[in-house]
């Protein structure tokens, strides 16, 4: 990748956060407990105020967007799938609350939230990400700030990678490589072939890993699988005759799941905040303190707990000088 000087219009890298990740880290975390005045849970918030606080400590962004996930069972994909992600339950009052509050306390900390009713925020930040490496002449490094193998399809330079903020892993295209066996633009092909059952993707019956990495190997895509079907029977493959006869009775199955695991990367519609951004809108700003106390007041934030997300947010201003 080209080397650049870092400025404003022009920053070395981009962070791009998957926030939900970090939320319901903290929600599910038996290390994470918080509680209004009033005995209301606020762990989930109290768990991604930290998460701030440190990646903000750590990373010393200058530009920042975070992709909030909204669209459970209603958006495009489950119109496509009913059964997409139907392992999932939708927030309660409490946690949809709480939700609420995180996008708030975006703001707050001087960071750009954006969430949608129709995409994931794998839609968002891949967005984001296309238009981004558009207005800098792809000479922007992007860093996505997620644990989900998923948004690895989005790497496209060296500098570019998936950072799992928790673990301190970065993984870049190599990595993917290694890890998964199958360059990152073959990520959606691999899930369609193989499902993903975290997401309810049914993938090809018989065809795991082995396979659809040989298979992608030898063809590239599904599109390339499907075009050399008959020469499937001839792969150094463990029951290859096999292997091709399923691909070929489940091939609906094997492109709904691809489409189901692409990230859409070029949203354009006027009703999302996401889709026409420019650099400029991603600055990372000062934090709004006065913001934050009343904040902390209005969501009622027991004295103790205030008290140590005002202290971490004052230690992080004077590190920054």
């Amino acid at each position: 990748m080209p080397s650049i000087k870092p400025s404003a219009e022009n920053p070395e890298t981009i962070h791009l956060i998957d926030a939900s990740i970090y939320i319901f880290q903290a929600h599910f975390s038996p290390y994470v407990e918080c509680f209004d005045l009033r005995g209301g849970q606020l762990s989930a918030l109290f768990g991604f105020i930290q998460f701030l606080i440190q990646f903000l400590r750590r990373a010393r962004p200058t530009h920042v967007a975070v992709a909030m996930d909204e669209s459970l069972f209603q958006g495009f994909r489950h119109g496509l799938c009913p059964d997409y992600k139907s392992n999932r339950e939708l927030p309660d009052d409490n946690l949809a609350m709480q939700l609420r509050g995180c996008a708030e306390v975006c703001k707050i900390f001087g960071l750009a939230p954006f969430g949608s009713k129709v995409y994931e925020a794998d839609d968002i930040i891949g967005t984001l990400a296309q238009r981004m490496r558009a207005e800098t002449d792809n000479k922007t490094a992007l860093s996505i700030v997620s644990r989900d193998k998923d948004l690895a399809q989005l790497l496209a330079n060296p500098a570019d990678h998936v950072w799992d903020f928790s673990g301190n892993y970065r993984r870049y295209w190599d990595d993917v490589v290694s890890d998964f066996g199958v360059q990152p633009p073959q990520i959606p092909d691999f899930l369609g072939l193989t499902g993903d059952a975290v997401d309810c993707i049914a993938g090809v019956p018989g065809v795991g890993p082995v396979k659809a990495k040989c298979l992608l190997e030898q063809f590239g895509d599904l599109d390339g699988i499907y075009a050399n079907i008959e020469r499937v029977s001839d792969l150094p493959l463990r029951g290859a005759r096999r292997v091709q006869a399923l691909l070929q009775e489940h091939r609906p199955l094997a492109e709904l799941g691809k489409r189901l695991a692409t990230i859409v990367c070029d949203v354009q519609d006027s009703k999302e905040t996401f889709s026409d951004i420019r650099m400029a809108s991603l600055q990372s700003h000062d934090i709004n303190v006065p913001g934050l106390e009343a904040f902390l007041a209005d969501y009622a934030f027991a004295p103790s707990d205030r008290n140590r997300v005002l202290s971490a947010t004052r230690h992080l201003l004077e590190r920054r000088g």
